[in-house]
């Protein structure tokens, strides 16, 4: 049952993804139905204002206050890099030993990190901080590709808002889903959100190492709608067919058939975002041939389906 709510604050604590718990779990929503949460917010000294983007945010209670809590939440701190203040990590790992929930935000999840309580479970955090988090944390399981991952007692989330998606399937989870649709009414967001943090990740052109192959790389990208059988293209490439599906996957790290389909559906992408063509037409002007096929590549490389990619990101409508 979630009573007490502690949110812990430092210096650098991302203002955003502080509000985003703090609307969830600290306003009054008793008249909906809502129970009431004890929502303390935690710093190292209570009462000392700490930095965050442009102001300053002043804890009202010290860690402590965090002893006793049901559910920890921990925001996201500007910028991955930083030096966590060894009080913070011992809260945290105490928290852990004693079972508390603990639900991070963003880049929040480096902390649990620092303290060794993501070791050997999956977690997700923002797309960009992913390979960095991988790289220094190999013993934990990073996806990138949702909004949220639930551990039991540890939930991580990704950038800035996913952080509402995470509290809500919390609150869900512990208290019903009456309780959260409650709280998502009065913040005007759905109560759950399709796809994950795929829809949002930048997907660039990827580049070779050399230059070897990026002339045959440039005509497919010009040629979307044409035939790429391997022996075409290593024609093109005065290659044996042997040789180029060697030097392909040496240099792009996929095969020429996946490498081509994901740029049709980055080109897919595009339109959906800045035209209003009908998805039929989309898939001609790619290469994919029909609608059915653009779906099915799309919802694979994104996350979601064209028209929920539309609905969310098109500037024609």
């Amino acid at each position: 049952m979630l009573k007490t709510v502690a949110a812990l604050v430092m210096d650098g604590t991302a203002a955003f993804e502080l509000g985003v718990v703090c609307e969830v779990f600290g306003v009054d929503r008793t008249e909906d139905g809502v129970p009431a949460f004890d929502f303390r917010v935690c710093g190292e000294h209570p009462g000392r204002p700490l930095t965050s983007t442009g102001f300053q945010i002043v804890p009202t209670y010290g860690f402590d206050a965090v002893e006793d809590a049901d559910l920890i939440l921990v925001p996201a701190v500007a910028g991955p890099s930083v030096d966590y203040p060894p009080a913070i990590i011992e809260v945290v790992r105490a928290a852990a030993a004693r079972g508390t929930t603990l639900l991070t935000v963003c880049s929040g999840a480096f902390l649990l990190a620092e303290a060794g309580i993501l070791d050997g479970l999956r977690c997700t955090l923002h797309w960009k901080h992913a390979e960095e988090f991988a790289e220094r944390y190999p013993d934990t399981k990073v996806d990138p590709d949702v909004l949220f991952v639930d551990e039991g007692s540890v939930i991580t989330s990704a950038g800035t808002a996913a952080g509402i998606d995470a509290c809500l399937h919390l609150v869900r989870r512990e208290l019903g889903s009456a309780v959260a649709n409650a709280i998502a009414r009065r913040m005007i967001v759905p109560p759950q959100r399709d796809g994950g943090q795929r829809q949002f990740i930048d997907l660039p052109v990827p580049e070779t190492e050399c230059d070897s192959l990026q002339p045959v790389l440039d005509w497919m990208l010009d040629n979307l709608t044409a035939d790429f059988s391997t022996a075409r293209l290593a024609r093109r490439a005065r290659m044996s067919e042997r040789t180029f599906a060697r030097r392909f996957v040496a240099e792009t790290g996929t095969t020429p058939l996946r490498w081509i389909t994901l740029q049709r559906v980055l080109h897919a992408r595009r339109l959906l975002e800045e035209t209003s063509l009908a998805v039929e037409e989309i898939a001609n002007a790619c290469g994919l041939g029909s609608g059915a096929l653009l779906r099915h590549h799309f919802h694979r490389a994104v996350g979601v389906t064209p028209a929920d990619y539309r609905r969310s990101f098109s500037c024609a409508q």
